[in-house]
């Protein structure tokens, strides 16, 4: 049976812009004499041959000279999905995030989606907002590396419909993706280093309470200490992942006990602790070995250039990315819980003990 097809339409007037403002369906129909119902089945592939070709091409000529696009938002409203991810950071200075943001937002972008990044400031109240805006802009997915013990983010997503996936974080109980590094194998690579080279009484600036890398890597200090026969010299929590936690938190270690070594929970922190060697006449290797954790950006640039566990930034985004998809084309596919192996890289901020501690 032939298609059936549409009357024809008179001729168009003259295409002329709106009055103000975008170009709507309604301003395409003006211009070239139709109803806005035949400019819809016109400009959408799937309905054009209810159309005939002259009208079609009636239509896109005015189109093209309104400069009318189609509206994501009026097609996310239809469809209710908008091809657009959220990713959540807890802190944009920091630099370990650009690099695993950015390996996201490339394999995100090669399946035409685009990414909304917006930063927590470890703030739960405006991680639990940021989430309700972007539920309002009708995100396909969340990626999270803002979550912390106690936050309703996931929850949240839950009750939004709002498939997520944490980066760089794990949270006891939830039914969420995850992708991470090992953190207690990274943090036991740091020790045994540090045993390796001699050092017997070692330290740790340990990360905020309640975040997941910092309670895995304290947990990991703790075994790796033991395995070698150790106790901690000394132990102190970082008010959060900044470099001034990191100089309150060195000083607090350097009013207590002695140590020839510091195991730091992350890179971040370790400008803290170079700030107050160097404020105390000291320095990192000659004075006390120092290690950091993620191997962000220029960390082998300061004086001394500091051993480090090296995270893959790269393939923790793609890996995120990826297991997000997954659970937006299938709801009900297995969660994925992923832990990328670190690697242990040495510089001159660890070296053996001095022969007078």
């Amino acid at each position: 049976m032939p298609q059936r097809r549409l009357p024809r339409d008179p001729g168009p007037p003259a295409a002329s812009a709106p009055s103000c403002g975008r170009a709507t369906i309604a301003d395409v129909a003006r211009a070239a004499g139709v109803h806005a119902s035949t400019v819809s089945r016109a400009l959408n592939p799937a309905t054009r041959g209810m159309v005939t070709e002259a009208v079609v091409e009636r239509v896109a000529q005015a189109a093209a000279a309104l400069g009318w696009r189609p509206s994501a938002l009026a097609a996310g409203l239809r469809t209710r999905r908008s091809r657009t991810i959220g990713i959540l950071v807890p802190d944009l200075v920091n630099p370990i995030f650009p690099p695993i943001v950015r390996a996201a937002e490339t394999l995100l972008a090669a399946q035409g989606y685009a990414t909304l990044v917006a930063n927590t400031d470890n703030d739960p109240a405006r991680e639990e907002m940021l989430i309700s805006r972007m539920a309002e802009h009708l995100v396909d997915g969340l990626m999270m590396a803002s979550a912390a013990e106690g936050t309703h983010a996931i929850e949240l997503c839950a009750r939004f419909g709002i498939p997520a996936v944490l980066i760089n974080r794990r949270l006891p109980g939830a039914s969420t993706s995850a992708v991470t590094n090992d953190d207690r194998h990274g943090i036991g690579l740091a020790v045994a280093h540090l045993v390796g080279l001699g050092h017997r009484r070692i330290a740790h600036l340990a990360g905020p309470p309640g975040v997941s890398t910092a309670i895995d890597r304290r947990e990991g200090f703790l075994e790796a200490l033991r395995a070698a026969g150790l106790e901690p010299a000394a132990m102190v929590d970082a008010a959060g992942y900044t470099r001034a936690a990191g100089q309150a938190a060195m000083r607090a270690l350097l009013a207590g006990p002695g140590f020839t070594a510091l195991v730091v929970a992350n890179d971040m922190l370790c400008l803290g602790v170079y700030d107050v060697l160097q404020g105390s006449g000291l320095r990192a290797g000659a004075d006390l070995s120092v290690t950091g954790f993620n191997d962000m950006p220029f960390v082998d640039l300061i004086d001394p250039p500091l051993t480090t566990i090296r995270i893959q930034h790269a393939a923790m985004g793609r890996e995120a990315a990826e297991a997000l998809l997954a659970e937006i084309a299938e709801p009900a596919a297995p969660r994925r819980d992923t832990r990328l192996v670190p690697e242990l890289v040495i510089r001159a901020s660890t070296r053996a003990p001095k022969q007078d501690h």
